[in-house]
């Protein structure tokens, strides 16, 4: 268990997932604000083809917006942890309709401070 934020991490290819720190989750939202939307989800909420496109854009990107359409019944937060957990991402921020996941990728393209 994480003593430091009292939450056990999530795993990923037997590996340890940092969860991030303030610091670290301000300066994401800082970037994510001058991101466009990539993904939307409408009412048939998180499918497979979602699930998908948000992990390719992951893998190219690390840092996806996605805009929760207002036919769905998912709210933005729950959509943002449920994707999460899916595609080992981490959770930024959510704001309206609108959350934010971050994955870092082989390349690490984001460098976050420590």
């Amino acid at each position: 268990m994480n003593k430091e934020r009292g939450r056990i991490p999530r795993r990923k290819n037997n590996k340890e997932v940092k969860m991030l720190t303030g610091k670290q989750r301000s300066y994401l939202k800082s970037l994510a604000m001058e991101l466009d939307t990539a993904v939307y989800i409408g009412k048939a909420e998180l499918t497979d083809t979602v699930l998908k496109e948000m992990n390719d854009y992951l893998t190219a990107h690390e840092l996806v917006k996605v805009k929760v359409q207002e036919g769905s019944a998912l709210s933005a937060k729950e959509a943002a942890n449920a994707a999460a957990a899916r595609l080992g991402a981490e959770y930024v921020q959510a704001i309206g309709r609108r959350f934010v996941l971050y994955r870092p990728s082989q390349e690490q393209k984001i460098q976050i401070p420590r």
